[in-house]
């Protein structure tokens, strides 16, 4: 009796920009940038790499759209009923947690400062401090500064924990650092030795935030009265 060939299994909805770009954000979650392939993405969504650039017309839009999808996932939330500082806080949070949940995000922000994810967050952090009655010639340098802490420090902290073994006990880890600390030259090293408790018992994300609340205090401090 012949026997008869399986057939392979077939996707069982239609493929679609969004589909696509869901398993782009997976594919990079899982294997990194260098592993976002064609075929590989093919593979994932159980079609051929033609049918993909239907939809796709090459690695750099997809990677653009993928980090599109998140950070409108970050920034979903409008807190329309909140104060500017607190939308801020809460869009930086967003943010950093986006970053941190997917590490690549961070790189291909900063490589397209014009791209649709960056300039969307440009946007919104622009109009809170517009609200904060910010004068006009001081905005761009605030959002910039805002933008930049962001991205810098979301992204050393994505990249600090991708360096660590997988299975790293973060408490550990901190311990030996601050040990370490510790154990440095008194005289050159006088501020680290004095930090190295505060290093063994912080919260990154605590940490971020306090950030953002100074350069927010910065930003406000000279700010003209309020016009009743």
């Amino acid at each position: 009796m012949a026997t008869r060939t399986r057939r392979p299994e077939r996707r069982q909805e239609p493929l679609s920009r969004e589909r696509i770009v869901g398993a782009a954000v997976e594919l990079l979650d899982a294997v990194g940038e260098g592993g976002l392939t064609f075929r590989a993405l093919a593979e994932r969504l159980a079609t051929g790499p033609g049918a993909i650039y239907w939809h796709v017309t090459g690695k750099a839009e997809l990677l653009a759209a993928a980090a599109d999808a998140v950070v409108a996932d970050a920034l979903a939330d409008d807190g329309t009923e909140d104060t500017p500082q607190e939308v801020i806080r809460a869009l930086a949070l967003g943010l950093f947690d986006a970053i941190d949940a997917h590490p690549w995000v961070g790189t291909q922000l900063t490589r397209a400062p014009g791209q649709p994810p960056m300039v969307s967050v440009f946007e919104r952090l622009g109009r809170q401090v517009q609200a904060l009655r910010v004068p006009e010639a001081a905005r761009f340098t605030a959002v910039s500064a805002l933008l930049n802490y962001i991205l810098g420090v979301a992204g050393q902290n994505a990249a600090n924990a991708r360096s660590q073994p997988p299975g790293t006990d973060r408490t550990a880890f901190l311990d030996a650092v601050a040990q370490a600390w510790t154990e440095l030259d008194p005289e050159r090293y006088a501020f680290t030795r004095s930090t190295a408790d505060r290093l063994r018992d912080h919260d990154d994300r605590t940490e971020f935030l306090a950030g953002i609340d100074l350069i927010l205090t910065g930003i406000t401090a000279n700010l003209p009265p309020a016009v009743d």
